[in-house]
């Protein structure tokens, strides 16, 4: 629907030659404003056209939390660290800019300057208060502070804890290591999220000038969070209670579970000792076809602590789980 305007097909030829210039798709950008809607947005996603050029597929799009953050109202756009998920950026952008499901929200994307980098699963919403922000291999420190600074700024956030990462492949992202699965039980990646006493926790809070904000070091992440929350907050370990466990099951995203209702998450069936320590929390677990086939009439209402065990061997190998394969853009408020 957004190729269909001229004008987003002209920002969106620009953009992709422009942020891909190693491809030299400016050889052809006339030829690609000739494209038919439907030839761009396939040429966008396979890399194939009728034109004499070769680009390769766009296959991270199955990682859709990386394109953007969605923070109350607001929309963060990524500003990807790879000259990979390039492409996908400039295809986010033509959709949140043209798309009519974002008409009346043009007002409300927030874009990043360029020589920082930020990606969506750095980013989790915790409250309408609270967001924790994760400086790791995709995301740059200067991505973190003008993230905070927006947010500041634009919503009604007033804190944001920033969580210093390994920059490695293993924890690519906040979300790889730590996920709510309830407003008081996070799954974490404990050789890492319980060892945060080294400064590594830095706690932002919103000034009292407009653009002004002040930083303190915090010791235990679970221990500043049910301060700033104000209620306990469990912390459920990935892979259970033994490090090669551990360490076996947050390779395969055993952390990166996605909620679709408190209570009521998505995981990668292969990691049975992760499912094993939900259920010691309470969690009934369930495979993904006995969930649909009892609540596929759409009469789920949420109030369930449901572990929902979805068969993903391959899909883990792209580095990510079901919440980097997913991103709401409005959420029920808890």
């Amino acid at each position: 629907t957004s190729l269909e305007n001229e004008e987003a097909r002209r920002l969106f030829v620009q953009d992709l030659c422009r942020r891909t210039e190693w491809l030299n798709l400016g050889a052809v950008a006339s030829d690609l404003m000739e494209l038919s809607p439907d030839e761009l947005h396939r040429f966008a996603l396979t890399g194939i056209s009728p034109l004499p050029v070769h680009v390769p597929p766009s296959p991270n799009l199955l990682f859709t939390r990386d394109l953007a953050a969605v923070v109350g109202e607001h929309v963060v756009l990524s500003s990807p660290a790879t000259e990979a998920r390039a492409r996908e950026s400039v295809i986010m952008n033509v959709v949140l800019s043209y798309h009519p499901i974002f008409a009346s929200s043009r007002d409300k994307i927030i874009r990043l300057p360029k020589g920082v980098s930020f990606e969506g699963g750095d980013l989790i919403v915790a409250s309408k208060e609270i967001v924790l922000l994760g400086i790791s291999e995709r995301t740059s420190f200067g991505g973190v502070v003008n993230v905070a600074n927006e947010l500041f700024a634009r919503t009604a956030v007033e804190h944001v804890l920033l969580v210093n990462l390994p920059k490695k492949r293993w924890c690519m992202h906040l979300d790889t290591v730590f996920t709510f699965v309830s407003p008081n039980e996070c799954v974490i990646y404990p050789p890492l999220i319980e060892l945060t006493d080294n400064g590594n926790i830095v706690h932002m809070r919103r000034g009292d000038k407009e653009g002004s904000f002040s930083s303190t070091i915090c010791g235990s992440l679970q221990s500043t969070l049910e301060e700033l929350m104000g209620r306990s907050i469990t912390f459920i370990p990935c892979g259970g209670h033994a490090l090669l466990d551990q360490q076996r099951e947050q390779w395969t995203d055993g952390s990166n579970f996605f909620a679709a209702a408190p209570g009521v998450v998505i995981g990668y069936d292969r990691n049975n000792r992760t499912f094993e320590t939900m259920k010691e929390h309470g969690y009934h677990n369930v495979p993904a076809e006995s969930f649909l086939s009892y609540f596929g009439d759409g009469s789920f209402e949420g109030d369930k602590r449901i572990a929902i065990r979805l068969e993903g061997n391959e899909l883990s190998r792209g580095r990510g789980g079901p919440r980097c394969m997913t991103l709401p853009l409005s959420r029920h408020p808890i």
